[in-house]
């Protein structure tokens, strides 16, 4: 049932990898495939309707919006080779729909930047799994090219970062790419400029929080998924209140206080280089 709504919580969910072996450090980042299974048959058996980004975009930025009743957003990032083996089946079968973020530099290869992580070989998507799911109906989108920090960058290697995956991503796919993620979460808002002058009609942060029907859609807040996420968890999530103004204008503040703090020690490590850069 379709249902008219003024203001409207809406859960994002974010998943990277779906898999059971990895790296300690990069744990939080990988989902279970059996746990992963039972958080789409907890959504399924609890009336939630899986619609991808763009979807969501479009039913927000029409005068008279219908949204499901009880909407959710499935985001996977990066690209992993375990979303073709691990995920797509799954949402198949769930007869769902997702959004998956790709980072083009890396496709047919493995996670070379998440060395540090001790999983820089993990291997990533090929361009004929790619074109295999996109025939399926699941939503790709950009996720940049080599999967930098996007906000540390001069603009114009930004801007390249941003536009050469889409460009790669529409050759490949024969189709529009309309929504982009921000690696990490990172952005700003000359980035968020260049996200949209490339021709995004949206684009998802991170933020560890609930969007709604109010929140920018080049600034998409989602709920991190991870091995920690039991079903208790994703329940506990998706049953969250609004929070109240004073402890969202918390949030905020603290983000961008980090970001500033980052930011300034990039460019101290720039200058240091002989690459000065105002932070």
């Amino acid at each position: 049932m379709l249902v008219k709504q003024e203001k409207k919580q809406i859960p994002i969910l974010m998943y990277h990898s779906i898999a059971q072996s990895t790296n300690p450090k990069f744990k939080q980042f990988a989902v279970p495939p059996a746990l992963f299974a039972e958080h789409m048959t907890y959504l399924r058996e609890h009336s939630y309707t899986p619609i991808n980004v763009t979807q969501l975009v479009r039913m927000l930025s029409q005068e008279r919006f219908a949204l499901p009743e009880r909407p959710v957003v499935l985001t996977f990032d990066d690209g992993f080779a375990d979303f073709y083996t691990n995920a797509l089946p799954v949402l198949q079968q769930c007869g769902s729909t997702a959004t998956l973020y790709i980072a083009t530099g890396f496709i047919g290869s493995t996670s070379r930047w998440l060395a540090r992580e001790g999983e820089a070989t993990r291997p990533m998507l090929t361009w004929t799994q790619v074109n295999e799911i996109g025939a399926c109906g699941i939503e790709c989108g950009g996720h940049t090219h080599w999967h930098p920090q996007l906000d540390t960058l001069p603009l114009a290697e930004a801007r390249d970062e941003i536009v050469r995956c889409k460009a790669l991503l529409e050759d490949h796919l024969g189709q529009k790419v309309s929504s982009f993620a921000y690696p990490h979460g990172y952005h700003s808002a000359a980035i968020k400029r260049l996200v949209r002058e490339a021709g995004y009609t949206s684009a998802c942060a991170v933020g560890y929080a609930m969007s709604s029907t109010t929140t920018d859609p080049f600034a998409l807040a989602r709920l991190r998924m991870g091995a920690d996420t039991s079903l208790d968890a994703l329940a506990a999530l998706l049953a969250q209140p609004v929070p109240p103004t004073g402890t969202m204008m918390y949030k905020r503040f603290r983000t961008l206080g980090w970001r500033l703090v980052r930011r300034c020690s990039v460019s101290v490590t720039r200058q240091l280089r002989g690459r000065p850069e105002g932070c």
